[in-house]
C-alpha cells in the first residue's frame, strides 16, 4: 500500500446548479489500482443537464466523465493486467466494468450493470458516482482521479496534446452512432440535425467514411458552430429557422431524401424525430436518435413501416469506437483545435458548464476544464 498525506482539489456538485471546491485526502493505492493526474476533463451537453437537474439518490457528486490525464501511481498488479505505468498519458472511460458479463467481453461496457447508474443503486461510473462513496475521487472534476481495477483505459498516441485528446468521447460517439449503428458508408447522403459537439463529430466521421453528401441542420444561435461544421466537411447547413429544411434536403437529394438521419439534438423536441422520417429516402433508411422525448403522441408509426425504416438509439460508445477516434484525432485530417473553443479552471466549473448549456460565455462548442489551470 502506498499513502501521501496530500490533499486533492476537487468541484463538487452539491445540489442543482451548485459547486464547492473542496479538499479529499490523497487515496491509497493498492496493487490492483492506480492514481490518475487529470490534465483535461470535457464537458458535454450530458454535463448541463445533470448539473441543472442531478439524481436526487446521488448526493454530492465530482462530475466529469470525459478525462485525460497522466498515471501519476499504479500498482505492480494494475500495470501488469492493464499494460500501463507510471508517467503514461492515458484516456479514461467513464464506464467501469464488471469485467465478467456479456457485455464486457464484446468491449461493450456501456450496458454493463456494474456501470448502469439509472438502474443499479451500486454502480460506479467516472462523473457520476457519489463522492461519499471511498475512495471519493470519482469524477474528473479534480485534480486527481482513483482508478480502479476494472477501469477502461486506452493509450493516448504521441503527438497527441491533452486538450485534443480530450475530444476522444464525442468523437468516439461519432464513430460508433454513424458508423456502427447508422451503417453511414461510401457514397452515403447523410443528414445531421444540430451542430454542437456530438453532431460536429458525426460530420467528421461521415466524411472519413467517405459520405457523399453530409448536411448539418441548425439555428440561427448556431451559426458559429456552423460555421465549424463547414470547415470539418459539411457540404451543406441549413438554418431550420430561416429556410424550410425539407423543401431544401429534397432538393440537394433530387428528390430522394438521405440515407441516414442522425439526430444530435438532445431530445429537443420531436420536431427534428419528424423531420427526419420524412426526408429519409423512400425504402430502408436509418434514423439514428440521441436524446430523451419523454412523450410522443400520435406517433407516425404508419409511416416508419411504410418505409421500412430502422430507429437505433445513441447510447454512449465500445472500446472499439474510442480506439478509432483516437486515430481520427491524431490524423490531423480536419481542424479538430475548432472544436476545442473554450478552457476553464476548476474554480470556474459552474462557468463553464453553464455556457456550454448556452447561458455563460458565447460560442462554446467543447469545453476543457484543467484542474491544474
Amino acid at each position: 500500500m502506498r499513502t501521501s498525506a496530500e490533499q486533492v482539489l476537487a468541484a463538487v456538485r452539491v445540489g442543482p446548479g451548485r459547486t464547492d471546491i473542496r479538499e479529499f485526502s490523497m487515496p491509497d493505492i493498492s496493487d490492483d489500482s492506480a492514481l490518475l493526474k487529470v490534465e483535461v476533463a470535457g464537458i458535454c451537453g450530458t454535463d448541463v443537464k445533470l448539473y441543472r437537474t442531478p439524481p436526487p439518490e446521488t448526493g454530492p457528486v465530482i462530475m466529469g466523465h470525459e478525462n485525460i490525464g497522466y498515471v501519476a501511481k499504479a500498482g505492480t498488479g494494475f500495470t501488469k493486467q492493464k499494460g500501463f505505468k507510471e508517467g503514461d498519458l492515458v484516456f479514461v472511460e467513464h464506464y467501469v466494468m464488471c469485467g465478467k458479463c456479456e457485455w464486457c467481453h464484446l468491449g461493450q461496457y456501456r450496458h454493463c450493470e456494474n456501470t448502469d447508474w439509472r438502474y443499479n443503486p451500486h454502480a460506479i461510473r467516472f462523473g457520476y458516482t457519489s463522492a461519499q462513496r471511498p475512495p471519493h475521487l470519482w469524477g474528473g472534476f479534480a485534480q486527481y482521479m482513483y482508478l480502479p481495477w476494472n477501469s477502461v483505459v486506452h493509450h493516448v498516441p504521441k503527438g497527441l496534446t491533452p486538450e485534443l485528446a480530450g475530444l476522444v468521447t464525442p468523437m468516439a460517439n461519432g464513430v460508433e452512432w454513424s458508423l456502427f449503428d447508422g451503417g453511414v458508408h461510401y457514397d452515403s447522403t447523410v443528414l445531421i440535425q444540430g451542430p454542437g459537439q456530438q453532431g460536429l463529430s458525426q460530420t467528421v466521421i461521415c466524411k472519413q467514411a467517405g459520405a457523399s453528401l453530409v448536411i448539418v441542420t441548425g439555428t440561427s444561435k448556431d451559426s458559429a458552430r456552423m460555421e465549424v461544421a463547414k470547415d470539418l466537411g459539411a457540404d451543406q447547413v441549413i438554418d431550420v429557422r430561416k429556410e424550410d429544411p425539407f423543401k431544401k434536403i429534397m432538393e440537394l437529394t433530387n428528390g430522394k431524401g438521405v440515407d441516414v438521419v442522425l439526430d444530435c439534438t438532445s431530445g429537443a423536441g420531436t420536431e427534428p424525430i419528424l423531420l427526419g422520417l420524412d426526408v429519409l429516402k423512400r425504402k430502408a433508411g436509418v434514423l439514428v436518435v440521441q436524446g430523451e422525448i419523454k412523450e410522443f403522441p400520435n406517433f407516425p408509426l404508419a409511416k416508419l413501416t411504410e418505409k421500412f425504416v430502422t430507429v437505433k438509439s445513441a447510447r454512449g460508445h465500445s472500446f472499439a469506437s474510442c480506439e478509432l477516434a483516437l486515430q481520427q484525432l491524431t490524423s490531423s485530417r480536419r481542424p479538430l483545435q475548432k472544436v476545442t473553443t473554450h478552457t476553464f479552471g476548476l474554480k470556474d466549473v459552474d462557468l463553464a458548464i453553464r455556457s456550454v448549456g448556452g447561458e455563460g460565455i458565447p460560442d462554446v462548442i467543447h469545453a476543457s476544464l484543467m484542474p491544474w489551470k
